[in-house]
């Protein structure tokens, strides 16, 4: 699961400061790190008796991918701008292609995860990626333009504070990654990473700010698009399968699989969107708007002043 430029680096980290703090971590791993696959072993467990439990849990940067964002707002019974608001920040760097986004620490001397209880991980099941990857992290590059996967390994967090490599159990990665459930959101992380490590961004292209705002809250605010796809004209104006529109309308994954093609759609101009007949003579003057959209607002501010 990776993240935008050239290279992805997954799991949680402490923290690096500096603007391209991510880049010299990257660079590090992909350097220094003993590269494991699948059938390579280690051994690592992790549980209240071990004498360093839940103090992983504390002063690390954990990046959330969007079905992170998704499955721990739906555990909590949250609006998705009401868990973004309380629980998410937004680091802002001059490089950046897309927006990140991180797990907002409590504010206490151990910097703790705010799910963070005494039995341990207070959303366990619905944690997120690099939480459940741990003692693993994951790096990969960006696949080729003829189909060839990106060179792609995992390696060993090891650090000093971690007992859990000095308990008995062993494991092989492909049963760590089947043991924490990781199937699920490596699907979700390689569509993610079709968005961030996009060719558009390889060519120099640069995402304005009204359009990093549309990829947040296509990614992010679940609740935000879905009045964006339901509350607009967007279905007049688009093809869109109607069975897929009546899954929308209960599925928060089937909104977040059209926020990844709409978005593939506006920024990148790709065909993953398709406009009806009619439509574009419309835009162009040749057909009256008002009979193809009705006196139904779009919700897209720019087409609001035509």
């Amino acid at each position: 699961m990776s993240g935008g430029g050239s290279n992805g680096t997954g799991g949680a980290e402490r923290p690096i400061y500096g603007t391209n703090s991510r880049d010299m971590l990257q660079e590090k791993i992909l350097k220094e790190y003993p590269r494991l696959g699948p059938d390579d072993r280690f051994t690592f467990a992790c549980h209240p008796g071990v004498s360093c439990y839940n103090k992983c849990c504390g002063d690390v940067n954990i990046f959330l991918m969007p079905y992170d964002v998704l499955r721990m707002k739906k555990r909590l019974g949250m609006a998705s701008g009401d868990f973004l608001e309380k629980y998410v920040l937004l680091p802002v760097q001059k490089d950046m292609k897309t927006p990140v986004v991180m797990l907002r620490m409590n504010d206490d001397e151990a910097k703790s995860c705010p799910f963070l209880a005494p039995g341990g991980c207070g959303i366990y099941s619905d944690r997120p990626w690099p939480c459940r990857m741990y003692p693993l992290g994951l790096a990969a590059q960006k696949d080729t333009p003829d189909g060839w996967r990106g060179e792609r390994f995992y390696f060993l967090l090891q650090e000093d504070v971690c007992k859990g490599f000095g308990e008995a159990k062993e494991w092989t990665v492909r049963e760590w990654l089947d043991n924490q459930g990781i199937d699920e959101y490596d699907e979700w992380g390689e569509a993610f990473k079709e968005l961030t490590l996009h060719k558009f961004f390889e060519d120099g292209g640069i995402l304005s700010p009204q359009k990093m705002h549309m990829f947040y809250t296509a990614c992010y605010d679940v609740d935000a698009f879905r009045r964006f796809v339901f509350e607009s004209t967007l279905f007049k104006r688009y093809e869109v399968d109607e069975d897929f529109i009546d899954e929308m309308r209960y599925s928060e994954e089937a909104l977040l699989r059209f926020a990844f093609l709409w978005l593939r759609f506006s920024l990148f101009g790709e065909k993953t969107v398709k406009a009806k007949e009619g439509v574009l003579e419309a835009y162009k003057g040749t057909l009256d708007k008002k009979k193809i959209f009705g006196a139904q607002k779009t919700g897209d501010p720019e087409e609001e002043k035509q």
